[in-house]
């Protein structure tokens, strides 16, 4: 069952193979540079090389799957919403933040409506949308 403790995700083979086999390189080839004077050159080269493919798989990462997340989730509440209240949440939109929007999803339908209306009216916080939420909807389709 979802909550508010357990709804974040790691992909292990990034999290837990990639990022920690590329930051041992990149601490090896920072040692290098101090350790082996004679070969300075190359260990610069290999730590600006490990440092740049570490830096552009996130950023990479993270932008596709976000713009990617972030257009689904919008699809998704609009279409909820509207099934729940028969008007179009694009109206309100303007007066929500992406955050906001992605936080009202872990809402049940009890909950969207009513919730809805309050994250908008009093500004609601993303966390403080999710901390408000009795029935989590579980989002078990997550990357």
């Amino acid at each position: 069952m979802q909550n508010y403790k357990n709804h974040i995700r790691f992909y292990a083979p990034h999290h837990f193979v990639f990022y920690p086999v590329m930051l041992l390189l990149i601490i090896i080839s920072v040692r290098g540079i101090w350790q082996h004077p004679e070969n300075r050159g190359e260990y610069i080269l290999l730590s600006a090389l490990a440092i740049t493919v570490t830096w552009l798989s996130f950023m990479t990462r993270q932008h596709y799957a976000l713009t990617v997340q972030n257009r689904l989730v919008r699809m998704e509440m609009r279409w909820r919403y509207h099934l729940l209240t028969g008007k179009r949440l694009e109206e309100l939109e303007p007066k929500l933040s992406f955050g906001q929007i992605a936080a009202l999803r872990f809402a049940s339908d009890a909950e969207l409506p009513a919730l809805t209306l309050r994250a908008m009216e009093e500004n609601l916080s993303p966390d403080a949308i999710k901390q408000q939420i009795v029935h989590w909807v579980a989002d078990d389709m997550r990357v």
